[in-house]
């Protein structure tokens, strides 16, 4: 008689977590699915306020002289990179 009982209980929490998680999956995903695009576009605001009317700038952040010794241009361009061909 234990043995069924156990079984019996075992059916119906199955069953009964098939029912709640029908019911709640959809809401938690909707939640996430929600705070995560107020993130994404909070970054998009912020990245469009920082922003001066289309202009670009880049920012160097290492600041380090090439040990190469080429010359910094006066105009904020980028990084000169050398590539060499491997044989």
């Amino acid at each position: 008689m234990g043995f069924l009982k156990t079984l019996l209980i075992i059916i119906l929490v199955y069953y009964l977590l098939k029912i709640v998680g029908r019911w709640l999956a959809p809401r938690v995903f909707n939640y996430a699915a929600k705070k995560t695009e107020r993130h994404f576009r909070e970054a998009f605001e912020q990245a469009n306020m920082s922003r001066n009317n289309g202009e670009q700038t880049i920012h160097d952040q290492h600041k380090s002289k090439k040990a190469t010794g080429s010359k910094k241009s006066s105009s904020e361009v980028g990084e000169y990179i050398d590539f060499e061909e491997i044989e």
